[in-house]
C-alpha cells in the first residue's frame, strides 16, 4: 500500500487542505473508489476505511492481481468533515456539483478539478454516495442513464437493487455523470445511513465491492454470492408524504416488506402530543427509505416504497 497526497491547497489560517489517496497493487489504473465529499458523510468515510483495511489484508496475502492498480480516496472534503458542515464552509457550495471542475475557478471548482484529474483515467469508478434527504435507504447501486451505463456490470455487486436514474440538469456536474462521460464505468453505492455509522451496512457494501473486483479480475477473492439484483428506475420509488407537520414516528424499517394499507408511521401534534395523522402504505412492496429526523414538515416525503413485483 502507498499513501500519498493527491491534491493540496495551502491554508492561510489553518492546516493545508489535502486529499489523500491509498493505492494498492501497481501498473495500469484499474479501479478508483471515492468516499465522502460532504462533511456529514460519516458512513461513507467509515465504509472507505473498512475497505482500505480489507485491501491491506488482501495485498499482504498477495491476492491483488499483478499490473492492476486500485486507488481509494476516503475523503475529498476533510475541511467540512472537521467542522461537521455538509457543504463547503465558506460559501456552502457542494463539491459533488462542481465536476469536472475548473482549475482556475472558485475553491470547490479547483478541488473538483484536482480530484477529477487523478480519477478520470480509471476504467472503473465507485463512489460511496449519500442522498440529499435525511434518512435511511435500502442498500443499492445507482447508475446515471447517460448512454454509457452497463446494467449487467452493476448486477455484479450483488446488492439488492440496481437503480437507474435519469439525470436532471444539476446531475450533469456530479462525479458519477462525468466519470461516465469520460468513459469510466461509474457506480454510486448507497448504504443505509449518512450521518450515523451502520457497521453492518458498511460491511455489506465493502463485501459487494470486493465481489465486484473479484469478478472483474482485479483481486483473487471469493466472498458471498450476494443478491440477484432487481433493476428499477429511480422514479419507481413511491413517496409517502406527510399530510401534516409534527413529530414523526416510523413503525417500519428499511428493507421491510409491507402490505397495502399497512400502518407505516404517525405524526403527532408538537404542542399537544396527540396523533394527528396516520400514514398507510399505498401499495404492497418493500420499504426503500425512512426519514430519520424526529420532526417533519407537511408534504415532505417521509417514506418511499418499492412496489412489489407482480
Amino acid at each position: 500500500m502507498e499513501r500519498k497526497v493527491l491534491f493540496e491547497i495551502k491554508g492561510l489560517y489553518r492546516d493545508d487542505f489535502r486529499v489523500t489517496g491509498f493505492s494498492f497493487g501497481g501498473g495500469e489504473p484499474a479501479l478508483c473508489i471515492v468516499g465522502s465529499m460532504r462533511g456529514n458523510e460519516n458512513q461513507q468515510l467509515y465504509a472507505c476505511s473498512a475497505l482500505i483495511n480489507r485491501l491491506m489484508e488482501l495485498e499482504q496475502k498477495g491476492r491483488i492481481v499483478e499490473n492492476k492498480k486500485i486507488l481509494v480516496i476516503p475523503c475529498a472534503n476533510p475541511y467540512s468533515v472537521n467542522i461537521k458542515k455538509r457543504f463547503w464552509s465558506i460559501d456552502n457550495t457542494d463539491i459533488n456539483r462542481m465536476f469536472p471542475g475548473y482549475a482556475l475557478g472558485e475553491t470547490t471548482q479547483r478541488i473538483a478539478a484536482g480530484v477529477f484529474d487523478v480519477v478520470k483515467d480509471y476504467p472503473y469508478g465507485i463512489q460511496f454516495a449519500s442522498f440529499y434527504m435525511p434518512g435511511a435507504f435500502v442498500p443499492h447501486v445507482r447508475m446515471m442513464k447517460t448512454g454509457y451505463e452497463d446494467v449487467e456490470l452493476a448486477k455484479q455487486f450483488g446488492l439488492p437493487y440496481v437503480v437507474l436514474h435519469d439525470p436532471r440538469p444539476f446531475d450533469t456536474t456530479t462525479l458519477n455523470y462525468n466519470w461516465q462521460v469520460w468513459e469510466t464505468q461509474a457506480f454510486s453505492v448507497y448504504t443505509t445511513n449518512t450521518v450515523r455509522v451502520d457497521k453492518e451496512s458498511a460491511n455489506q457494501a465493502v463485501e459487494a465491492i470486493l465481489n465486484f473486483m473479484s469478478r472483474q479480475g482485479l483481486i483473487r477473492y471469493h466472498g458471498y454470492d450476494g443478491y440477484v439484483s432487481q433493476v428499477i428506475e429511480s422514479d419507481d420509488f413511491i413517496p409517502v408524504r406527510a399530510d401534516a407537520a409534527g413529530f414523526f414516528e416510523s413503525f417500519v424499517k428499511v428493507g421491510e416488506k409491507v402490505r397495502k394499507g399497512q400502518l407505516l408511521a404517525s405524526i403527532s401534534d408538537t404542542y399537544m402530543g396527540c396523533v394527528i395523522s396516520e400514514l398507510r402504505a399505498p401499495v404492497a412492496g418493500t420499504v426503500g427509505f425512512v426519514r430519520d429526523e424526529p420532526m417533519t414538515y407537511e408534504d415532505t416525503a417521509v417514506l418511499k416504497l418499492i412496489r412489489k413485483e407482480e
